[in-house]
């Protein structure tokens, strides 16, 4: 492809390069570049992508894009943006595979990928279509799964996904939009069929430094999509509203909205309630529990009625579909008088929300096990620990994730929210020992919350990954335990 159709619509300040060169590959990695291809020096966090155009030019590269003039003789493009310009020029690389697929993004910091999840499911049996998924357990391409390392990918690798969906006949795409996909311009280029807003809850401040920030953030998808849903109930939905340039249909429980929720039961085994849009009115059950499964049904069913999928419909195909792993998952537990809950909840208001959920249906005591990730926000430690403990009749505080840090500097950080009024707890580092031990002093009715892995299947430490399912750490324990007992 030559050098100026791959910089279509690309701001471009100066060129020394040929436009009329021949690319045959693009690479934002210099470790990777090759004979003829074209490297985009992204300025990271970690390092400058800058530092690296003498090493790409040696192993062959034609052209250098970059947002810094680079110093010597250097065949080169200067753009307003190296990040964009990334997002684009990957647009054109693919083809604009996009603009070929109905394009629906979900974004918030809580149910996104159970939304995007069961909105999968509803398209494949209303409309009987293909679609592509992008999202935190994985990348699904119909029904081929491709593992992730990212809610969004890096730009150029997320139109080259786009490509395989469409060569593929997907016909629309469903993916969580994380806030970092919109402030690094992961989503530069594509405009979205239908985009919708779940909740704003802390997370990120690390990155984003406000609330407002990471509010705005949020927002900048509803400039680039043609319909909306935003869920009312939430605090920052006045703010998500103002930003949308396009018909939006409001989804609540609490408040009046366009869609609500009516008649709830939130049971053990799931959710019933009575979904009302206008004068019609549809009875909806799922089979996961808790009350945040009806916002994410509501916004599923707003989602379905913004592409044209009417509200029985829906509620037929949300009856059919199945629960997400990781997402107030059961796990199995023959012949124990306790049950065991799988949940992702890794942030203050998932942790609080989940725990709050299976109360309202518990019988016996809640036992939260749980901890916070490393090398993430630390400011919401304390305030897991304060819900963590509150909410939990017996808690363990244990690792999550600890990545970089030491375990146990981030379990102390978890403790400077917690007061012994706050209720009965336990530290165990050791979080296969913490599961142990949940599962050791649970009794009749009580029911077991393991927060904050979810579907991971590993845990980072020292920052590598070591295999860990907690449903294997389950089952394995109760395989123990029938060996003791004979």
């Amino acid at each position: 492809m030559k050098l100026k159709e791959l910089l279509r619509n690309v701001q471009v300040l100066e060129c020394t390069a040929d436009l009329d060169l021949d690319v045959n590959s693009v690479y934002y990695d210099s470790r990777k570049v090759t004979e003829g291809s074209l490297f985009v020096a992204v300025s990271g966090f970690a390092t400058d992508g800058n530092r690296f155009i003498p090493m790409a030019l040696d192993k062959g590269a034609a052209a250098v894009v970059t947002a810094k003039r680079p110093e010597g003789d250097v065949p080169y493009v200067l753009v307003a943006s190296d990040r964009l310009a990334l997002a684009l020029i990957g647009c054109n690389f693919y083809g604009h595979p996009a603009k070929a697929m109905t394009m629906i993004g979900v974004t918030g910091t809580n149910g996104k990928t159970s939304v995007t999840l069961l909105l999968k499911q509803v398209l494949e049996k209303c409309l009987g279509a293909k679609v592509g998924l992008i999202g935190t357990m994985a990348n699904m391409v119909g029904q081929e799964v491709i593992p992730t390392e990212r809610t969004t990918p890096e730009s150029f690798e997320l139109q080259g996904l786009f490509a395989k969906m469409r060569d593929a006949s997907c016909t629309h795409v469903v993916m969580e939009v994380s806030s970092h996909a919109v402030a690094l311009e992961r989503i530069g280029g594509i405009h979205f069929d239908a985009a919708a807003f779940t909740n704003l809850t802390e997370d990120h401040l690390d990155f984003h430094k406000t609330m407002d920030a990471y509010c705005d953030a949020k927002a900048e998808l509803f400039r680039r999509c043609s319909r909306a849903v935003i869920n009312t109930d939430d605090g920052y939905a006045d703010r998500i509203l103002a930003a949308a340039a396009c018909p939006v249909l409001t989804t609540a429980i609490a408040g009046m909205a366009d869609i609500r929720a009516e008649n709830l039961e939130l049971l053990s085994e799931g959710v019933r309630f009575t979904a009302v849009s206008g004068e019609e009115r549809a009875a909806v059950s799922l089979p996961i529990p808790g009350r945040f499964t009806v916002y994410n049904a509501l916004t599923v069913i707003g989602l379905a009625r913004q592409l044209g999928i009417s509200l029985p419909d829906c509620a037929a195909a949300l009856a059919q579909a199945h629960g997400v792993k990781g997402r107030v998952e059961v796990v199995p537990t023959p012949g124990m008088p306790y049950s065991v809950l799988i949940d992702y909840a890794h942030t203050p208001d998932g942790l609080e929300n989940v725990l709050s959920s299976v109360k309202t249906f518990c019988k016996g005591r809640v036992i939260g096990v749980f901890g916070c990730g490393g090398d993430r926000d630390p400011m919401k430690r304390p305030i897991m620990g304060q819900i963590g403990v509150k909410l939990s009749d017996f808690a363990v505080i244990t690792s999550d994730n600890p990545r970089t840090e030491n375990p146990m500097a981030i379990i102390e950080d978890i403790l400077k929210g917690v007061k012994k009024e706050y209720g009965e707890y336990i530290v165990m580092e050791d979080r296969r020992a913490a599961i142990r031990y949940a599962m050791d002093i649970a009794k009749k009715n009580d029911i077991i919350v393991l927060a904050g892995k979810g579907h991971e299947t590993y845990q980072d430490i020292g920052g590598q990954k070591h295999h860990l399912d907690e449903r294997e750490e389950v089952a394995a324990h109760l395989l123990e335990l029938r060996n003791q007992n004979g």
